[in-house]
């Protein structure tokens, strides 16, 4: 609340603080030019944040790495040994899991349109009832369009039919 002007409730903007201009840098003194470009406090915060997690990370992930060469080296004479049980047991869960998964998903996708076709005969106007809606009245225009041009030249073929076989 410091920056803000008692009389009129507008912020004041102040200027950053001064720092002196450093024209001649091969007269200033090391330790000067060096405070003249020393970091705040905040941007140093982060750039230590930032090496240390760095850091953490990358030694989990040498660990990590190191972790599982090791037990490929140990556990890699079992795996060839019992190879014969573990490919088929794969194969197995594979197929029985890639089942239950189209199962749920099959359903899932039924549950799906029940809910929506239960929406829209309530008039709910579910997402697409629109297109629906639209492209009933197109079906119901052609067959219309179908059935007047069926009655229409259906009469020609009749007459055709008699031309050709005056007894039928």
């Amino acid at each position: 609340m410091a920056d803000r002007n008692t009389t009129s409730g507008q912020l004041i903007h102040r200027p950053p603080p001064h720092r002196p201009a450093m024209h001649n840098t091969a007269n200033t003194p090391f330790l000067q030019r060096l405070r003249h470009r020393s970091l705040h406090s905040t941007q140093l915060m982060g750039i230590m944040a930032l090496l240390i997690s760095g850091s953490i990370l990358l030694l989990l992930t040498g660990v990590t790495i190191t972790v599982t060469a090791l037990t490929f080296v140990f556990f890699s004479p079992l795996i060839i040994l019992t190879s014969p049980i573990w490919v088929p047991f794969g194969a197995l869960m594979f197929v029985v899991i890639a089942g239950v998964l189209s199962v749920f998903g099959t359903g899932l996708a039924t549950a799906a349109t029940v809910y929506w076709l239960y929406k829209y005969f309530k008039g709910l106007h579910p997402v697409g009832s629109d297109r629906v809606d639209y492209a009933r009245s197109r079906l119901a225009d052609t067959a219309s369009h179908v059935k007047d041009y069926a009655r229409e030249y259906g009469g020609y073929f009749q007459s055709k039919v008699k031309d050709v076989a005056p007894g039928a």
